[in-house]
């Protein structure tokens, strides 16, 4: 691989390693923090305004009736979108049909792979109660990331043994080539070490950001170092108490501006470009909470306005008015799983499903598996902005 040409400061150096017979020269970053001025005025203004987001998204509790509710969604459209980053088709009622023991229209290779990045980040959030972010807690959470999916031969939970690449069908021919598999363990302790340091202890969301750079830099693992990567940012700032809740998702950012993200994080090796980037990663700070408190704001407006309408119906609102509130829940449903969620008859679940049909909430595509699937329309409206497949 050729050295960019370029009179800026790279933030590592160059060692020779062998990959697949071949002799590359792989790129070893210095170590965390590097020198940045935090008193830099576009940077502070960005991070004053950042922080003052990041406040006004931990009040999402105190918009909805339900912030749990939210949160469940925006952990899966979270691990939609950063799934689509690397390449998967699948959109969020693919997810949500998986979820309910449907068949998805898509792969269910690539649903598999949206719902293990669900069930990676609840199982670090769980975890997190027990023991600190660690290296430990990235290898558990890689494990369940890979399990039985694409990459699954990759050594899932275990730092890689081998030399990998980023970009080009082999080594020689690398957009870039990470450290080599021998000095894994040490960078990964070491960033574990800088993680815990009181060093940016009162800047979180800079930290947060020198992090994720530096663990896409080392790319530990085989596979799967993208999805982990935006996973760090959301579990730092949940043990670091910025957030109550894990609520920041930059993916849907990052996915909207990949090719500036990409080359950010080359400028960052190549030319230490750090404040470039945290201004870029603040920005998204600001965009992705503006984002979600919006969201919030129209699922609570949709959710008053239905309530309001299905009262209206007379002696048949109470039945509906329980089917809605599970479907508010769960927008891809069965009667099944109505029925036993809301404790009514199936043939009463239908009766109400038939009412909330009639009034536009709710539909029945005609292509649906097996027993009917019924979607909450107006709430998939809202959650599936911006999940298109790339």
């Amino acid at each position: 691989m050729t050295r960019r040409k370029t009179n800026k400061i790279p933030s590592g150096h160059y060692v020779e390693t062998v990959a697949f017979g071949e002799t590359v020269r792989a790129f070893v970053p210095d170590n965390l923090p590097p020198e940045i001025d935090l008193g830099e005025p576009r940077l502070l203004r960005r991070l004053t305004e950042a922080n003052r987001a990041l406040g006004r998204l931990d009040g999402i509790k105190d918009l909805l009736p339900n912030p749990d509710l939210f949160l469940y969604f925006y952990v899966r459209k979270e691990a939609l979108l950063s799934s689509q980053i690397e390449g998967t088709q699948s959109s969020f009622s693919d997810l949500l049909l998986f979820e309910a023991d449907e068949t998805p229209r898509v792969s269910a290779d690539d649903v598999s792979e949206v719902s293990n990045y669900v069930s990676a980040m609840n199982l670090g959030l769980r975890r997190l109660n027990e023991l600190p972010l660690s290296t430990r807690l990235l290898k558990e959470m890689h494990a369940v990331l890979m399990r039985g999916v694409r990459g699954e031969n990759k050594n899932p939970g275990e730092f890689r043994r081998s030399q990998n690449w980023i970009g080009g069908t082999r080594p020689g021919r690398a957009q870039f080539v990470p450290p080599p598999p021998d000095q894994v363990t040490a960078f990964m302790s070491d960033l574990e070490k800088f993680i815990h340091a009181d060093i940016l202890s009162e800047a979180p969301l800079i930290k947060a950001a020198l992090v994720h750079v530096q663990f896409e830099t080392i790319h530990p693992f085989l596979d799967g170092n993208g999805r982990l990567g935006r996973l760090l940012i959301a579990l730092m700032l949940v043990e670091s108490e910025s957030l109550s809740a894990p609520l920041l998702y930059l993916s849907l950012y990052l996915k909207s501006r990949r090719t500036e993200y990409y080359d950010l994080l080359t400028k960052v090796r190549f030319e230490s470009a750090w404040t470039e980037w945290l201004v870029f990663f603040l920005d998204g700070v600001v965009e992705t909470s503006e984002q979600a408190f919006q969201t919030a704001g129209r699922l609570r407006e949709l959710f008053e306005a239905d309530l309001v309408r299905v009262k209206e119906i007379g002696r048949a609102s109470d039945s509906a008015l329980r089917v809605l509130t599970e479907m508010q829940k769960r927008p891809i449903a069965t009667v099944r799983i109505l029925s036993d969620a809301s404790g009514l008859t199936p043939p009463t679940v239908r009766s109400a499903l038939l009412r909330l049909i009639e009034l536009g909430m709710i539909s029945q595509p005609g292509d649906a598996q097996r027993d009917k699937v019924y979607f909450y329309d107006g709430v998939l409206g809202i959650l599936e902005q911006g999940t298109e497949p790339l």
